[in-house]
């Protein structure tokens, strides 16, 4: 896949937060779980539009894929304190976030400078 590294992790969250959705019970599989997923997909759809908006318009995207980011991280920290998953599973997506969240920093401070 010829993608930029960022888009590659936030692809691979994404199959972590399927994996861990299936592990839910159905009330909360269509609840919380769907809606981490729609979260974080929006987060790699406005990766995907600022890796191919012009230099101008990048940064709304990347902002924008912050804020789902950050969405996506409370709704990690929601599963762990009201103990709807595993807590190991929860950390290493949580790691996994973070270091998304560098990578977009990374490339927002370019964007703007």
């Amino acid at each position: 896949m010829d993608s930029l590294p960022i888009i590659n992790k936030t692809y691979e969250a994404y199959k972590t937060i399927i994996d861990l959705n299936n592990k839910l019970e159905k009330r909360r599989k269509y609840s919380i779980g769907l809606s981490l997923e729609n979260s974080i997909l929006d987060c790699m759809e406005s990766l995907v539009m600022a890796k191919n908006a012009p230099k101008t318009l990048k940064a709304g995207y990347l902002i924008k894929a912050g804020s789902k980011l950050e969405v996506s991280t409370l709704k990690l920290r929601l599963l762990l304190e009201l103990r709807f998953i595993n807590e190991t599973k929860i950390f290493q997506l949580h790691t996994q976030f973070d270091e998304i969240g560098r990578m977009l920093g990374g490339w927002l401070k370019s964007v703007q400078s």
